[in-house]
């Protein structure tokens, strides 16, 4: 068995799932297109690992998003041929390898490549420079060509959630199967007693430019509420400079000590539409309610207020004043959010479902393509 996964520069959601199907198939290759050692879980870190020449470019460990043109290259000279069974975990290129003809290839899709499709212009705004725009304009039609023609080289999609399921059917015309991505409840869990609240709100992200951070930099600078926010990435400098002094950026955190930001935390803030979003449930397994952006996957893991045993307030514009509207409504109904309904909510996600589901999906998928290979 071989698995495939984009890149490997850090444990985000993505690579908690990855994390698991290594727990399932110890013995399976992983390919990827970048490794970065020691930041990784053991688990994930202790599999044959092979990667791609992108490996050898130039700084490609920190700026290997520049070489996103090369990607199908890259993942395209992986030989596959010898194994029977490929399991892709993609957001990007991965569900592009090629698999043997004889080889069964299912594919656990984060979502379709955001930088070509709906989010390409939160990615690529215009930078009035006419021949960069024309080059960036030239690549992304290659890409999402490349990105609908190579989704055909997958025999089974699965999908993270009904959002990400939408989206495969528009832009790759595939139907798939809905399994929602691992989060670790018996670790994320509230403290015991319960400390008391503390009075600042939380994020906890990657500083890319669809997860709005700037919404929420704007809304607290107007508000003067303490926010914390913990992560790194792009943009950071600029949404730094942009924040006033009630906004304090922590960096990356132990998970251990994210842990204890959710406990203590007012709320959890998530600002922008993302296709799932493990770290809103994280916080309510930690019996903390959420403040989100109403589009994407957080439609299906928050309950919102003023439905029975909410979880969380939603936002419908994305703006300053909206979020600004939800926290003020949140503030005057807090006594309506019950930190055990919140994290029984939570459970649903159990990464325990996650991993007997998934194993039961790939069995039964395998055991069928065996079957059918004999019959011919």
């Amino acid at each position: 068995m071989a698995l495939v996964h984009d890149w490997l520069t850090g444990m985000r959601g993505g690579e908690k799932c990855l994390e698991i199907l290594c727990e399932l198939y110890p013995k399976a290759d992983l390919y990827t297109l970048l490794y970065v050692r020691d930041r990784l879980s053991g688990f994930i870190e202790g599999m044959n690992i092979k990667t791609s020449f992108i490996q050898k470019l130039p700084m490609a460990s920190r700026y290997y998003r520049y070489y996103l043109p090369l990607f199908p290259t890259a993942i395209e000279k992986f030989d596959l041929k010898a194994y029977d069974l490929v399991i892709s975990t993609s957001h990007c290129v991965a569900k592009g390898i090629l698999p043997a003809p004889d080889a069964l290839h299912i594919s656990y899709c984060f979502t379709p490549m955001r930088y070509i499709w709906d989010m390409r212009f939160e990615y690529f705004k215009s930078s009035h420079h006419k021949f960069r725009d024309l080059l960036i304009s030239f690549f992304s039609n290659y890409l999402r060509l490349w990105d609908v023609t190579s989704s055909e080289r997958v025999d089974d999609f699965i999908a993270i959630s009904k959002h990400v399921q939408q989206r495969i059917k528009k832009f790759y015309r595939r139907e798939s199967t809905i399994i929602y991505p691992p989060v670790d409840c018996d670790f994320f869990c509230p403290s015991v007693p319960p400390d008391k609240r503390g009075d600042y709100y939380l994020m906890v992200t990657a500083m890319a430019p669809y997860k709005r951070m700037d919404i929420a930099i704007q809304a607290f600078n107007r508000l003067g509420k303490f926010l914390l926010v913990i992560g790194d990435g792009q943009g950071l400098k600029s949404l730094m400079r942009m924040a006033k002094k009630n906004i304090e950026f922590l960096g990356w955190q132990s998970n251990e000590k994210v842990r204890d930001f959710y406990r203590e935390c007012r709320a959890f803030v998530f600002p922008g539409e993302e296709d799932f979003g493990i770290a809103p449930v994280e916080a309510q397994a930690c019996g903390r309610p959420v403040i989100a952006y109403a589009r994407g996957g957080i439609l299906e893991s928050v309950v919102p207020f003023p439905q029975e045993n909410p979880t969380g307030v939603f936002f419908s514009h994305p703006t300053a004043e909206s979020l600004i509207r939800a926290i003020d409504l949140f503030e005057r109904n807090m006594d309506q959010f019950d930190s055990p309904q919140i994290r029984k909510n939570a459970l649903r996600f159990h990464k325990n479902n996650f991993r007997e589901t998934i194993r039961s999906f790939i069995d039964k998928k395998y055991a069928e393509f065996q079957s059918s290979e004999k019959g011919k």
